[in-house]
């Protein structure tokens, strides 16, 4: 498989349906890259947590998609934004086992652990911004 032109996009995060279709975008790209199996899965599965946070927790969202480039190697760049309730506080949401519903408390601090980048905003009653990157 080729590389596709587009260095750039967003899935819309409203629904189960957003859901698969956000997995669904990662793996593709994923396999663009040429991304081994364990990759692929480490960053679709950080994907579908981040995707699931978005709609349950934060109301709804995007997911923004970019291709990186930096010298010899390649990554894939994945954005999480929505403007729901935000995170009150940041440390206590990075811990594993804490949710602020009925998850098993895995999603951001599993997500973290599946890659190389990891970065979260969140202004409580403005929204939540997680970015994650993952290198070939």
């Amino acid at each position: 498989m080729t590389l596709s032109h587009e260095t750039q996009g967003s899935v819309p995060l409203r629904s189960e349906a957003d859901i698969v279709a956000s997995r669904q975008m990662v793996r593709k790209l994923a396999v663009q890259l040429k991304f081994s199996l364990v990759d692929q899965t480490k960053m679709i599965t950080a994907a579908s947590e981040l995707s699931r946070n978005t709609v349950v927790y934060g109301g709804g969202g995007d997911m923004e998609w970019e291709l990186l480039v930096d010298g010899l190697r390649q990554g894939l760049r994945l954005r999480f934004r929505d403007q729901g309730p935000g995170i009150p506080d940041l440390g206590l949401a990075l811990k594993d086992g804490w949710t602020s519903g009925n998850g098993m408390g895995l999603g951001l601090s599993g997500s973290k652990r599946l890659v190389h980048d990891f970065e979260l905003e969140s202004t409580v009653g403005v929204g939540t911004c997680v970015s994650v990157t993952r290198w070939k």
